[in-house]
């Protein structure tokens, strides 16, 4: 995957994903499985708490891939200003 494509889509999209509940980063990033880090660089939301589809609004959901563009939804755990 290009980082230019990835930049513009975050670029693009970064002010909707961050309207949505519980999202508290947008970011490019490797792809992280079973807390294991792949070689595919995608884009990174990051979340509070990774909830069940099933508990998110409509329009809370992340799509899995934005103009073509992978979507990793990563968890942070609670954010506390330092």
């Amino acid at each position: 995957m290009d980082i230019q494509q990835i930049l513009a889509v975050k670029e693009a999209h970064e002010a909707e994903l961050m309207a949505k509940a519980n999202v508290v980063g947008v970011g490019i990033g490797f792809r992280q499985q079973r807390q294991t880090r792949s070689d595919e660089v995608v884009l990174v939301v990051i979340v509070e708490k990774k909830l069940p589809r099933a508990q998110l609004a409509p329009e809370d959901i992340i799509p899995g891939v934005i103009e073509g563009v992978p979507v990793d939804v990563q968890e942070s755990g609670r954010l506390v200003p330092q």
